[in-house]
């Protein structure tokens, strides 16, 4: 078993006041408009938007949330934002034109991302799932169906794009929260995840800044260690 974590609300607070408000998910819409710098830039530089929390405004904006939660798959954000620069050039950042275009055009734009030919499948299957909704958000157990969604990717696709309060678990949570003892390296992922939602108000809001708050204070970890290169 893990141990309840009393120091979590503490940790978030202190990184709140050490990092500032994230503005997570970055957004094309904004890049485009040259708003939206992360405020210590040590990842993509435009999109983001800190203290607003009304994003996405539609489903295309959704969509587009979605997609990256895809293509961030073992990969940096700065490579995820050229593929999806690709797409938006194409005119493509639609389920339905997603579904149209050929396999082999959409692995060429998001080559940038890594796993092109697995993420372009996946990619594809989650562009026809979307599609069935027909605007309804989906439920967790649906994603976690999907080829090539796991729970990371799901709970990303739930906190950021439907406003569910889901927190997401990556690399760097269990890097920050192992080396305090809070638990081991090796713990399950809904392990994790249940004990930061039971030590937690209810807050996607809150799960939302917290998760960029962990993945801004692990690059910084990387940026200061003496075995980073």
């Amino acid at each position: 078993m893990i141990a309840v974590p009393s120091p979590v609300l503490e940790m978030y607070e202190d990184l709140l006041k050490r990092h500032g408000p994230q503005g997570w998910w970055p957004l094309l819409e904004l890049h485009h408009q040259m708003k939206g710098t992360n405020p210590t830039k040590t990842g993509s530089v435009q999109g983001y938007h800190p203290g607003d929390f009304s994003y996405p405004h539609d489903l295309h904006q959704k969509f587009e949330i979605c997609l990256g939660a895809i293509l961030t798959q073992n990969t940096a954000w700065p490579n995820v934002e050229k593929a999806l620069l690709n797409l938006k050039a194409l005119d493509v950042i639609d389920p339905h034109k997603i579904l149209e275009m050929s396999e082999e055009i959409l692995k060429g734009a998001i080559r940038s991302a890594g796993y092109f030919n697995q993420k372009a499948r996946k990619i594809k299957v989650f562009s026809e799932f979307f599609v069935s909704l027909k605007g309804r958000n989906p439920t967790r157990e649906q994603l976690l169906g999907l080829w090539g969604i796991g729970p990371e990717t799901a709970d990303s696709i739930l906190l950021y794009a439907y406003k569910q309060p889901l927190f997401v678990v990556d690399a760097y949570t269990r890097r920050i929260f192992s080396e305090k003892g809070l638990f081991a390296k090796d713990a399950a992922y809904d392990e994790i995840k249940a004990v930061f939602e039971a030590a937690l108000p209810k807050d996607w809001k809150l799960y939302q800044e917290y998760h960029a708050l962990l993945v801004e204070q692990g690059k910084n970890m990387r940026i200061l260690s003496p075995k980073a290169k």
